[in-house]
């Protein structure tokens, strides 16, 4: 199955009020194992590319062209996206290499330069037909940038989607990058208030610190795309930790990364039901 826009799959999931998982892609076996979790739980999923990520392998094409195999060979809907790009020129790369959606980043500038910004990566993007996410007040978490108890001003809000035609929205509601505990707490009616405010997707970072039960309420207030990527990268970092202290002579790289492969699928998969159903499922195990 080629790419699916990854417009279809967020504005289906926005229309049927429920969730849509955006996975991060650290490698190609990350992008086998959520492709193999999504197809388990028969439901689509969007791939993530980060720029830090094309920033680790020296550049977006060749992880990218991986991801596009992936989902060449998948049996459900795979969506691909380019994630927190600060440098426009990334976004116009990722745009060539056939992106269903990239997500701006200039959450980090004053207001002004992030409407101006957000506007152009918005005018390039849409003669391609390539959706647009941007970030306004400051998600937690990344690299000490952003202050905690940042919260995104639904008035601001509006006034910034008005600005710069953007289609999606990530907004800060109490959700942090890269917390390995699932302890955060969302600001349900502040997500209620910009659902209602905004005629845009709203999008999740941060996920991985939030647990169940809070993701669905989340959803149910009306968020829809929802990134997760540290929570999946301990499922796969755990496995392979327990084959290299159990086997210490092990020297073959495949044997530990397809247990780590193993490992992420089924939660990939779990957390794509979760997000479909909205409620009611078991709790991750490792």
């Amino acid at each position: 199955m080629s790419l699916t826009p990854t417009r279809t799959l967020i504005e289906d999931a926005a229309a049927a009020g429920t969730g849509i998982g955006a996975f991060n892609v650290l490698h190609l076996e990350t992008a086998e194992a959520v492709v193999r979790g999504a197809e388990e739980a028969g439901l689509p999923v969007i791939l993530q590319i980060s720029e830090n990520c094309a920033l680790y392998h020296g550049a977006l094409e060749p992880l990218a062209v991986a991801c596009r195999a992936v989902a060449a060979g998948a049996s459900v809907p795979v969506a691909l996206h380019l994630d927190h790009a600060e440098d426009e020129a990334l976004v116009h790369q990722a745009v060539e290499l056939g992106f269903g959606s990239v997500m701006y980043d200039g959450s980090r500038l004053p207001y002004s330069e992030n409407v101006a910004a957000t506007a152009r990566v918005v005018k390039h993007a849409d003669p391609h037909g390539v959706f647009v996410e941007a970030e306004l007040g400051e998600v937690g978490g990344k690299d000490g940038a952003h202050a905690p108890g940042v919260r995104t001003d639904p008035f601001e809000a509006v006034d910034f989607v008005l600005s710069t035609g953007v289609h999606a929205l990530a907004v800060a509601v109490g959700s942090s990058h890269a917390m390995t505990r699932r302890s955060a707490e969302l600001d349900l009616d502040l997500i209620a208030e910009l659902r209602r405010s905004l005629d845009v997707p709203l999008v999740l970072h941060g996920s991985s610190g939030v647990s169940d039960d809070m993701l669905v309420s989340a959803i149910k207030a009306g968020m829809t795309k929802i990134n997760v990527s540290t929570h999946l990268n301990g499922f796969f970092t755990r496995a392979v930790r327990r084959v290299l202290e159990s086997n210490p002579d092990l020297v073959d790289s495949r044997k530990y990364v397809h247990a780590g492969r193993q490992a992420l699928a089924p939660e990939a998969g779990r957390l794509l039901a979760l997000f479909s159903l909205c409620g009611g499922l078991a709790t991750s195990q490792d």
